[in-house]
């Protein structure tokens, strides 16, 4: 089953995405983890990552979907994958369709948060860059760029739509009762 989780900063996609892929038996493939990955292990592909960080710079996608390339052909990918963090932008689907084909996906999970709520849990973290003002902002961005893919993964008949309000526990198995109930890509 491959999956991909979408949803604004706050949602749970993370923890989502790495409970559910536990219990599924499949590899959470997470860009950010995977950039780190990349750049401790000292390859070609983390020394480009981490010069272009410290530029202060965004990956290409390129680099990312070269790198994603290569994290699911490793064999705990072989049953299965969910994404997290790729793709963003149409862009970037554009990007993921070369690599795995326009039916590469099985379901998009959307992990659905009201606003108020996204914003709540952002500033609880307590990151020093968290303010009300900058949340709001990567909110706006979220909606600007990566809601588009919502729209685009329900024309071919993919997402399944997740209340991410709750109990975490209830959450994980909200999310394992949509994906469940739609059995082939549609």
């Amino acid at each position: 089953m491959r999956l991909l989780f979408i949803g604004p900063p706050g949602a749970g996609k993370g923890t989502q995405a790495q409970r559910v892929a536990e219990r599924l038996g499949i590899a959470h493939v997470s860009t950010g983890d995977m950039f780190r990955a990349q750049v401790a292990a000292g390859t070609e592909l983390g020394k480009r990552v981490e010069a272009i960080m410290k530029a202060g710079d965004y990956v290409p996608d390129e680099v990312t979907v070269a790198m994603l390339a290569e994290r699911i052909a490793e064999p705990d990918a072989a049953a299965g994958f969910i994404l997290d963090g790729f793709p963003r932008t149409l862009g970037q689907v554009e990007a993921l369709d070369d690599l795995l084909g326009p039916d590469g996906l099985d379901r998009v999970v959307v992990l659905d948060v009201p606003e108020d709520e996204l914003v709540r849990r952002l500033l609880a973290r307590g990151r020093a860059d968290d303010t009300e003002e900058t949340v709001r902002t990567r909110l706006a961005v979220y909606r600007e760029q990566t809601e588009p893919l919502v729209d685009l993964y329900s024309r071919r008949g993919i997402v399944v739509h997740v209340d991410g309000v709750g109990d975490v526990d209830e959450i994980t198995e909200r999310v394992l009762a949509a994906v469940d109930s739609r059995p082939g890509a549609e």
